[in-house]
């Protein structure tokens, strides 16, 4: 069965972004030819579910080609209803559903790159099967919280840490 993997980072103080959706604390850790292993992480999968907030930041940062290569299928969960854009597709329905349909195909990894509404959904029905978070070194002070409150406990199993030059520690776990 295919496994969701959850690659993230996150500030020490567990803000995945400032207010009003900022990401510019990442910059602190952006170094040349480093890319913290995204691209062997990006290798292991073939789908990717982000929530809409994410993924409008993402296209008007990087461009929506970040997401859709061609050879990956893409669910943007929102609320509103907008039109598939090449593999993007605007997913409406239920989260946990769409989960259990794509698990049920073959296929890789499935891949959660946010944002945290998502991410908690996943987490209250367990779903999340492996766990990457990197974690900037930085307190940012408020914004978006990576862990909401409300989700069951769950344990995890270590897997690896890996630190890098720019301070940022790269802590992975996986489901028990």
């Amino acid at each position: 069965m295919r496994k969701i993997k959850l690659f993230i980072a996150t500030s020490l103080d567990g803000y995945i972004a400032q207010p009003n959706d900022d990401l510019s604390f990442l910059k602190r850790v952006e170094k040349e030819g480093e890319d913290y292993g995204y691209a062997t992480f990006t290798s292991t999968i073939d789908t990717i579910i982000i929530g809409r907030k994410t993924y409008d930041y993402v296209a008007k940062e990087i461009g929506a080609s970040h997401y859709d290569n061609g050879e990956r299928e893409v669910y943007v969960m929102t609320r509103t209803e907008r039109p598939n854009k090449g593999n993007i597709k605007f997913y409406t329905g239920n989260l946990k559903a769409l989960v259990t349909q794509l698990k049920s195909k073959a296929g890789k990894a499935i891949y959660c790159d946010g944002g945290a509404e998502i991410i908690n959904e996943l987490l209250k029905h367990d779903l999340i099967d492996e766990l990457t978070v990197s974690i900037v070194p930085v307190l940012v002070g408020k914004g978006t919280r990576l862990f909401k409150d409300g989700r069951p406990e769950q344990s995890l199993e270590f897997v690896s840490a890996k630190t890098f030059e720019t301070g940022l520690v790269q802590l992975s776990y996986k489901r028990k």
